[in-house]
């Protein structure tokens, strides 16, 4: 298996079965790999199925080959270009620290206020 195929090679093989976790892509008549479906493209993947069909044939690269298993880990999405990422035009951007501070304001006060309801229901004198 690392004689014909090495990390980072791109292949084109076909798809031979369909799981709830990934493809397995047959790259010759001997050796298959496995396609995870978080590799299979950019976002979310419900149902490969919808995306992909048992002798489609696929573009693959080869992400990690493990002589001791006998698997090889493949990559359709490591083809694709990546999607921008959205961002909303006319907002500015905020650090991380300020929007943990808006956040703690709004739920801690809201807490707070509550305590002195929940002490009275609870009927504990303090």
């Amino acid at each position: 298996m690392a004689d014909k195929y090495v990390v980072g090679d791109v292949l084109t093989g076909k798809v031979t079965g369909i799981q709830p976790y990934g493809a397995f892509v047959a790259l010759d008549e001997n050796t298959q790999g496995l396609v995870h479906i978080s590799e299979i493209t950019y976002g979310f993947v419900k149902n490969i199925a919808d995306l992909l069909s048992v002798g489609q044939e696929v573009q693959v690269k080869v992400l990690e080959i493990d002589e001791n298993a006998s698997k090889i880990s493949l990559s359709i999405r490591a083809l694709q270009e990546r999607p921008p990422m959205k961002r909303k035009e006319n907002a500015p951007r905020k650090s991380l620290q300020a929007r943990v501070d808006e956040k703690d304001a709004v739920g801690f006060n809201s807490l707070k206020e509550k305590l002195q309801d929940w002490i009275d229901q609870s009927g504990i004198k303090g």
